[in-house]
């Protein structure tokens, strides 16, 4: 067995409730090293083309990589995969907090979830073993509830677990780890409500071997040093909403469903008002010393905001407030807070909302929703976890919605949500929106503004900064920065912690880590080729399940030009697009399917080739 890994993962039969083990070969760890390349594989082999993602043969995978378990900063995350019901293809979601961690100790590397139960169960796995428990009396809880109840039997685990909108499987529905850790975007919390699996516990006393223990504790501590120094007096202090004014001096904070790039009550939903009105902790991921994660108290249309639920992100701050034209920070905080008992994607939700206020401002829909309405849009939250009304017809996505309604101003790409960066004023990202097989998806591709000052890594051979409304030479860039991105997603390491960019770039201290638990030195090239291949593998599952080059595309209103702030006029028309395309499936090695055989054989991927249908 290779160090840094268990050697398998829990493999859990729920129609019979068997618990078995899953050994995972040693070739499958040295050429996808962990995270989202070993979820890929697994649910290669264990997913039939064709499978009803809300149907029990959907598989659902829970994953680590080589560095949890073992305190390093910025790896108290992990992956949940399976076929997303919003995409209609495998998809991922990564989430931080502390159940990573627990996992990384627990004799397993991961978690492997068939079938369907035919009562309400959750699992729970420690000391090496998994068991599964009945859940009847948890359906319907809350998850911060869901959480307490099972500790009160006399569980120390953390926790993942579904709220009501998993239970009804709405298509936007997560699951919450330790009650405000959201592994948000896919829908798979309506998978698990599907399968009948309210939660998972886990709690690990078990230890990896590792290859040099004194090496891991040095660069470690290192890495823990440099993290304090750099990011806790920005990134800590205001959080990841500390972004909002930047964005809004930049002309491309999404505000008005994605019409402008401004919105006059920036101020008043900033990461610096947070810090000074509502907020009374900042929280972390474990061994995480920057403490980025808020914690709110406050109170909004006499219903509180507890601290239990954390507070919110800049994605859920742009998403229920500029976007849909609301200043009011308490209403954000507490549609947050709705979101992460119910166990809803803030993103999707927000944008969902945003649509409905559009639609009822053109007269399309019987219920009026108005702009800014923060009472509205916290009434919606509910509804929408409830499937009432309005809420119901939102529940099953926007783009299924815009279709009834012959709307053509639905922010989706692949049937996800557009998440709260402007492609018009960052054109490179616009290229990773378009052709990611996981949706629209922020956390792939490189932001082009983190770029302008400073350039991504001379080790990649990229040492120019860019224009960020510019197209061209993006391709090249873009695919560079997905494979490294993928890279860090095979380790499960935060983004935030290890930067991509500028002088504090960090994949030299992310290899020396892996070289430390793994006695594995990785070269630039072979980690970028770690990361490639990893990255090809979830565009040949969505190929094999009907996605071409056709699906490649960004919504209408992105080739239109923005309507005010300093990037109005600003647009991405679709000739430039396409043109562009050309160009990254060149470098990609694909056809119009997806990755040609030729190209998953250079990078060794086994049992990948021959999978795509090209008809």
């Amino acid at each position: 067995m290779i160090d840094g890994y268990f050697g398998k993962y829990l493999d859990v039969s729920l129609s019979d409730g068997k618990v078995t083990d899953y050994p995972i070969p040693d070739r499958w760890y040295e050429r996808f090293l962990g995270g989202r390349g070993i979820a890929a594989k697994i649910i290669l082999e264990e997913l039939e083309p064709g499978a009803d993602p809300l149907g029990p043969e959907n598989v659902f995978v829970v994953a680590t990589g080589p560095l949890q378990g073992l305190n390093v900063s910025g790896a108290g995350r992990h992956l949940i995969a399976a076929k997303s019901p919003k995409t209609n293809a495998v998809s991922g979601s990564y989430v931080g907090g502390y159940f990573g961690h627990e996992l990384g100790r627990s004799g397993y590397d991961g978690i492997i979830i068939h079938g369907s139960s035919p009562e309400p169960v959750y699992l729970i796995l420690k000391d090496g073993k998994g068991e599964l428990k009945d859940a009847r009396d948890l359906w319907g809880m809350d998850t911060a509830d869901t959480e307490a109840a099972i500790k009160e039997n006399g569980e120390r685990v953390r926790v993942a677990s579904i709220g009501r909108a998993g239970e009804n499987l709405v298509k936007f529905s997560c699951v919450i780890h330790d009650r405000n850790r959201a592994a948000g975007r896919p829908g798979f919390g309506a998978v698990l409500g599907s399968k009948n699996l309210k939660a998972i516990g886990v709690e690990g006393s078990r230890s990896k071997k590792v290859t040099d223990e004194e090496k891991l504790k040095e660069v470690r501590a290192d890495f823990a040093r440099t993290l304090a120094e750099t990011k806790s007096d920005s990134l800590g202090k205001y959080g990841t909403a500390g972004g909002v004014m930047a964005l809004n001096e930049q002309g491309i904070l999404p505000t008005k469903n994605f019409q402008m790039g401004s919105f006059p009550g920036a101020d008043e939903i900033s990461g610096e008002r947070m810090y000074d009105t509502i907020l009374t902790k900042r929280d972390s991921c474990n061994a995480c010393p920057v403490r980025c994660k808020r914690v709110v108290e406050t109170e909004f249309d006499g219903e509180k905001v507890r601290p239990e639920y954390g507070g919110p992100e800049y994605e859920t701050v742009a998403a229920f407030g500029s976007l849909c034209l609301n200043s009011s920070l308490e209403a954000v905080a507490l549609a947050n807070q709705k979101c992460n008992q119910h166990g809803l994607d803030t993103i999707s939700t927000g944008v969902s909302i945003a649509f409905a206020m559009e639609a009822s401002s053109r007269g399309l829909l019987e219920e009026e929703v108005e702009w800014g309405d923060p009472k509205a849009l916290v009434t919606l939250v509910d509804r929408i976890a409830n499937r009432e009304g309005l809420g119901a017809q939102l529940a099953d996505g926007i783009d299924q919605l815009a279709n009834d309604l012959g709307a053509d101003f639905a922010m989706e790409i692949k049937g996800q949500e557009v998440p709260m960066h402007e492609p018009r004023g960052k054109k490179g990202l616009g290229i990773s929106y378009a052709t990611t097989p996981r949706g629209a998806n922020h956390m792939e591709g490189i932001h082009d503004t983190s770029l302008e000052s400073r350039p991504l890594a001379p080790e990649l051979g990229v040492e120019e900064t860019v224009d960020r409304f510019d197209l061209d030479g993006k391709a090249d860039l873009m695919k560079t920065f997905e494979d490294l991105r993928s890279f860090n997603n095979s380790l499960v390491l935060c983004a935030f912690t290890t930067d991509m960019v500028g002088e504090n770039y960090s994949f030299v201290t992310a290899r020396k880590l892996v070289a430390a638990v793994t006695g594995r030195e990785l070269d630039v090239d072979e980690m970028m080729k770690i990361g490639e291949r990893n990255y090809l593998a979830l565009r040949v599952l969505a190929a094999r399940e009907g996605y071409t080059s056709m699906d490649d595309r960004l919504p209408e209103r992105f080739s239109e030009p923005l309507q005010n702030g300093s990037a109005s006029g600003k647009s991405i028309p679709a000739d430039d697009l396409e043109e562009v395309l050309e160009e990254y499936y060149r470098l990609r090695g694909y056809d119009e399917y997806g990755p040609v055989d030729n190209k998953l054989e250079r990078l060794e991927m086994d049992g990948y080739k021959g999978v795509i249908d090209r008809g």
